[in-house]
């Protein structure tokens, strides 16, 4: 499937990339070479998995065990917010990508595979949903919803800014 740095799927693979970060309100890193080579990445793995499993991450195989890994991850957001970029440094916070500070180290913020196995039900009866791991968040503007200690940083539906979402539950 890939062709190697410098290939026709690799080059529209990046293209592909800076289109859907640009209209979601995200940076991809500057630095060239790294993201060809985050990228290549992720084609190898869609190669293999047939999902684009994050490249920094040891993928399962197994799509439905592997969701919050398919790029971009479910840790994006939270990750750009605390320390200016994603786990794998593919995707960076502004101040990063324009080069007025260096993203922070970023920790391994996925559960381990028994934690992800041992996630609670969430029940749904005449009460509010139970057992969430995570506040939801409501985006005032288009209603879309997630679940996660913060709200992102701008809506992925209508981009809308964060200080316009609400806690929901």
């Amino acid at each position: 499937m890939t062709t190697g740095v410098g290939g026709d799927d690799l080059s529209k693979t990046l293209e592909r990339f800076r289109k859907d970060a640009a209209e979601g309100g995200y940076h991809l890193n500057p630095d060239e070479p790294f993201t060809r080579s985050l990228l290549e990445g992720i084609l190898i793995n869609e190669g293999r998995y047939e999902y684009p499993a994050c490249p920094c991450r040891l993928a399962t195989g197994r799509k439905e065990e592997d969701l919050d890994i398919i790029c971009p991850c479910d840790y994006r957001d939270q990750d750009l917010v605390e320390y200016g970029a994603c786990y794998c440094g593919l995707y960076v916070g502004e101040a990063v990508h324009e080069g007025l500070v260096r993203a922070a180290p970023v920790p391994e913020r996925r559960p381990s595979r028994s934690d992800r196995k041992a996630k609670k039900t969430v029940r749904v009866g005449d009460g509010p949903i139970t057992g969430l791991a995570y506040p939801v968040w409501r985006c005032r503007v288009c209603g879309y919803l997630c679940a996660r200690d913060k709200p992102p940083g701008i809506c992925p539906v209508c981009k809308a800014k964060a200080d316009r979402f609400e806690r929901f539950m």
